[in-house]
C-alpha cells in the first residue's frame, strides 16, 4: 500500500483517464516529469503499454503505472476502484480527461449500462468514478479533481439548445434525428453542471473541482481516425494551426497545483488559464451574443439553471444508485 505520509512515496498519486493519447499523454509527461506518481486509466491496456513505457524513459519516473478502466462502463469503474483502493491509501488528483468523441458516428449508441455512449463516457462514468474515489480523495492534503471540457459548450448561447434529457436512454432514438456532434456538445455542456454542483457538495471537504475549456488542439492520429471523412477532413485542415497538446496539459498541471488557483472551485478556466463568468442572460440581444460568441471570458448562462444542473445530477445519482448505495 502505497502512502504519501508514510514515508514510502512523498510525491502525488495522480490519476489521468484517457492518458494514452492527446491531452491524456501529455498530461502523463508532464506530472510525471515533475515528480509524481501517475495512474494512466486507459480502456485498452495493449494498446497502451508501448506508450508506458515510452514515458517512463521520457521522463525518467518509474512511477507510471498503468491500469484498465472502461469509463463507460460501471463494472470496468468499479473493478479499477478496487484495483486501486488496494495499492494506495489516498489520491491526490483526479483527472478526468477521457472521452467519447466520435464526430459522424451515424449510430445513436447505448453503453453496456444503456445509457447514450458519449453521456454515459463524459458524464455518468466521471460522476461514479468520483464517489466511489472520494474516500482517498478525503485524505489528501490539497485534493482537487478536473474535468476537461469544451468550447463546444458556446452552442448553448442559443436559447434554443437544450440536453435531450427524456433521451439519455434512446428512449427517442428512432425517432429523433442523431447528430454525434451535438450529444458530445450535451455531455460537455453537462459535464460542467456537474462541476458547479460537485464543487458545492464537496467544499466542506476541501476538494477543489473545476473544469477546463478546452480551446482548438492538435487531435492525435487515433482521434481523427474515428471521425467520419468529412470530420476527418475539417480536423487535418485545422491541426497545424491548433495548439500543441502540451499546453493544455501545462494548464492540467497549472489548475490543480499552482498557488494561483488554490482558492479556485466551481469554475470554468478558458485556454489561457482565466476563470470565466457566466453571461447574464439566456437569452442575449444580438449584440450580447456576438460578444459572449467572440470572448472566451463568458461561458452560457444555460449552466446557472437550477432546473439543469438538478437533471444532470439527479440523473447521474439515479443511473448509479444501486452502486453507490452499497458504500454507505
Amino acid at each position: 500500500m502505497e502512502q504519501i505520509d508514510g514515508g514510502i512515496s512523498m510525491s502525488r498519486i495522480v490519476i489521468i483517464t484517457g492518458a494514452n493519447s492527446g491531452i491524456g499523454k501529455a498530461a502523463t509527461q508532464k506530472f510525471a516529469s515533475e515528480g509524481d506518481h501517475v495512474i494512466m486509466a486507459c480502456r485498452s491496456i495493449q494498446r497502451s503499454r508501448n506508450i508506458q513505457q515510452e514515458l517512463i524513459r521520457r521522463t525518467g519516473n518509474n512511477n507510471i503505472t498503468l491500469m484498465q478502466l472502461d469509463v463507460s462502463s460501471f463494472a470496468s469503474i468499479q473493478q479499477f476502484v478496487e484495483q486501486f483502493t488496494e495499492r494506495f491509501e489516498q489520491l491526490d488528483l483526479l483527472i478526468h480527461n477521457a472521452a467519447y468523441l466520435k464526430h459522424g458516428e451515424p449510430q445513436y449508441l447505448l453503453s453496456e449500462d444503456d445509457i447514450e455512449l458519449s453521456f454515459a463516457t463524459n458524464v455518468v462514468g466521471p460522476f461514479l468514478l468520483t464517489h466511489l474515489l472520494l474516500p482517498q480523495l478525503g485524505k489528501a492534503k490539497q485534493p482537487a479533481i478536473l474535468h476537461a471540457c469544451t468550447t463546444n459548450i458556446k452552442h448553448f448561447f442559443d436559447p434554443k439548445r437544450q440536453i435531450e434529457f427524456d433521451n439519455i436512454r434512446g428512449e427517442y432514438a428512432n425517432e429523433r434525428t442523431f447528430n454525434s456532434y451535438k450529444l458530445y456538445g450535451d455531455s460537455k455542456m453537462a459535464l460542467f453542471l456537474l462541476t458547479l454542483t460537485l464543487a458545492k457538495q464537496l467544499k466542506e471537504q476541501r476538494i477543489r473541482v473545476n473544469a477546463l475549456q478546452i480551446n482548438r488542439v492538435k487531435l492525435s492520429a487515433e482521434t481523427i481516425a474515428n471521425l467520419s471523412p468529412r470530420y476527418r477532413i475539417l480536423a487535418r485542415l485545422q491541426n497545424p494551426t491548433s495548439q500543441p497538446t502540451s499546453s493544455m496539459a501545462k494548464l492540467y498541471y497549472d489548475i490543480c497545483t499552482s498557488a494561483n488557483y488554490s482558492d479556485v472551485t466551481g469554475s470554468l478556466i478558458n485556454h489561457r488559464g482565466v476563470v470565466m463568468k457566466a453571461a447574464t442572460s439566456e437569452h442575449p440581444h444580438p449584440l450580447q451574443l456576438i460578444r459572449y460568441l467572440t470572448s472566451d471570458q463568458y461561458y452560457p448562462a444555460y449552466a446557472t439553471n437550477r432546473t439543469y444542473l438538478n437533471q444532470v445530477w439527479e440523473f447521474c445519482e439515479q443511473a448509479t444508485d444501486a452502486i453507490l448505495s452499497e458504500q454507505i
